[in-house]
């Protein structure tokens, strides 16, 4: 199996970028128009869509006896975020998990959807789809949290989403080793052309680290400063 990658302002990235984004908004507006009640059950089954897309595509993986440790298992940053999206709303409200899922979910998926790579692609349009909605999920899901459900973004959540990413990364690196795998490109470069990744390793994870924490930086700024007005409009 190879890795499936988009060219950049084709045709084909443009059409799937518009229609995701297109159905990220128009959940929010339909959430909009909601009591809380209905919103928290319009988040929930969210979260419940989101897992059976997960079960599916590893089942379907199963099945084909395409499914290895060293591509499937849960541990790229936005598998890491859809299993937290698929809990978060059935737990006791967790500051630390939602953070993590915004910063993470939001960014993370807003790079996958601009730099496409479907890894270990079979040619399904079973796995093309899933790679788009589950994406555009874990960038709708934390601004329906937070713009619908009231879930708030503290002052050094920057910060710690930061440490927590630094943490995984010391844990991968070994583990990535272990397994021959490359998960959350901390061993090497995705085969996707990405303007985060400046320089071979391990240069491009330190200007990576650097560019993360200014996107991190603008991020706070932009919905706590500038868009937080904006929520009750959506």
């Amino acid at each position: 199996m190879r890795s499936y990658t988009i060219d950049f302002l084709t045709f084909e990235w443009g059409r799937n970028l518009s229609i995701t984004i297109f159905f990220i908004f128009l959940f929010l507006l339909i959430g909009s128009y909601l009591n809380k009640k209905n919103r928290l059950t319009l988040g929930k089954s969210i979260s419940l869509f989101l897992l059976i897309t997960i079960v599916l595509s590893h089942i379907e993986n199963f099945l084909t006896n395409q499914w290895t440790t060293k591509e499937h298992l849960p541990l790229h940053l936005c598998s890491i975020n859809a299993l937290l999206c698929t809990i978060l709303l059935f737990i006791p409200r967790n500051k630390i998990l939602f953070e993590f899922v915004f910063y993470g979910g939001v960014l993370g998926g807003l790079v996958a959807l601009l730099t496409p790579q479907i890894n270990d692609y079979d040619g399904s349009l079973f796995e093309y789809l899933i790679y788009y909605t589950n994406h555009g999920i874990i960038i709708l899901f934390p601004l329906f949290l937070y713009y619908l459900l009231d879930f708030k973004l503290t002052k050094l959540s920057w910060l710690r989403t930061l440490i927590i990413l630094n943490i995984l990364m010391v844990i991968f690196m070994p583990l990535n080793s272990l397994l021959g795998s490359n998960y959350m490109y901390v061993n090497r470069p995705p085969n996707v052309k990405n303007p985060l990744i400046i320089g071979e390793w391990p240069y491009y994870l330190v200007n990576l680290e650097i560019i993360i924490l200014i996107l991190f930086l603008i991020t706070y700024w932009l919905f706590t400063k500038v868009l937080i007005m904006k929520s009750k409009q959506i």
